[in-house]
């Protein structure tokens, strides 16, 4: 494996991180608003509290280990990113920092505002759908590179299909994986009216995520053909993708297992995630940057994937220990701890 695939390795298992770990966060925090308006607060709210509670702020360390890592690793991303996700970018960091916010003042200070709670569960669902138009724009056609200037057409990338196909995929899977997790933490809490409501989130939220995934494929067909060709090269990816996500399903229907269910998601995810990243190299952008053509210097690329492996090796036990010490501590899950 060359210092360029395996940097490339590192940030996305980076960029898988975030996706489960963001995505349990942003659909948890749908959640509790979808509660209160739904009046299942007394249900769900006291299970989805005690998550949020101590993982609120640690979800975007992955991301800023990846944004760091790829300008380190691949320095022409700045050039032709930089520009075109201005906008996306920008008004993802507007929703991350009015997330945060609005997430103190729902718990720390008026616990009972709606607007509060709405902001913050709003933002769950369009965060995601921002940051997944780095990977609309990353299958080329949507950015006009004129000398030195790259332009973002943004009325193409807002009536293309693949755009909104990748958009309602990124919304529907950060409901699905946050349900099926919740359902596995109300099964350890012991929470049955919260386990079972939980559990009619993920089973419905299976639905739209298998019929977004679909779309993509036909969405990305129509749009470029050749990375399509490619993902046919390995389908079985795919293919074990959608066996992972059958098994959660079907335990999760028969009540069973729900941490083997939820592990199952985790490897749905990760099949189609890095099933979809292969079919994607060389290209980091679609013609013009390819993982060789626009990687930093030997030297600096193996001195760079150490220090990651290094933090990689550094983040996930901490993350890990953080687990043990609430999410998964017996007295905290049944709400004993505050």
């Amino acid at each position: 494996m060359s210092i360029e695939q395996l940097g490339i390795t590192v940030l996305w298992s980076f960029l898988y991180g975030y996706l489960i770990v963001a995505s349990i966060d942003f659909g948890a925090g749908f959640y509790a608003y979808y509660s209160r308006i739904s009046g299942l607060e007394s249900v769900i709210a006291p299970v989805i509290s005690r998550y949020l509670s101590p993982v609120w702020e640690v979800t975007n360390v992955f991301l800023v280990f990846f944004f760091v890592g790829i300008v380190g690793f691949f320095p022409e991303t700045a050039y032709y990113y930089g520009t075109a996700l201005l906008i996306p970018g920008s008004i993802a960091l507007v929703l991350l920092t009015i997330r945060g916010s609005f997430y103190a003042f729902a718990n720390y200070g008026a616990k009972h505002n709606s607007f509060y709670l709405l902001a913050y569960g709003a933002t769950g669902l369009l965060i995601p759908a921002s940051l997944s138009t780095v990977f609309t724009i990353s299958e080329g056609g949507f950015l006009s590179v004129q000398g030195n200037r790259v332009v973002l057409l943004l009325e193409e990338l807002f009536y293309s299909a693949y755009s909104w196909a990748v958009v309602l995929l990124a919304m529907s899977s950060v409901l699905f994986i946050s349900s099926t997790f919740l359902t596995y933490y109300a099964a350890r809490a012991n929470d049955a009216r919260a386990l079972e409501q939980m559990r009619r989130f993920a089973l419905w939220g299976g639905i739209p995520t298998i019929i977004s995934s679909l779309f993509v494929f036909i969405a990305l067909r129509n749009h470029n053909l050749e990375h399509f060709r490619r993902t046919l090269d390995i389908w079985w990816m795919f293919g074990l993708s959608l066996v992972s996500f059958a098994i959660a399903v079907w335990l999760i229907w028969r009540r069973k297992s729900y941490g083997v269910a939820f592990v199952m998601v985790m490897l749905q995810f990760a099949f189609a995630f890095f099933g979809y990243g292969i079919s994607h190299l060389p290209y980091l952008l679609y013609p013009y940057l390819t993982v060789y053509g626009g990687a930093t210097n030997p030297a600096m690329g193996r001195a760079l994937v150490v220090a990651f492996v290094a933090g990689f090796v550094l983040l996930v036990p901490s993350l890990i220990l953080l687990l043990r010490l609430f999410l998964f501590n017996a007295r905290y899950v049944r709400g004993e701890l505050s």
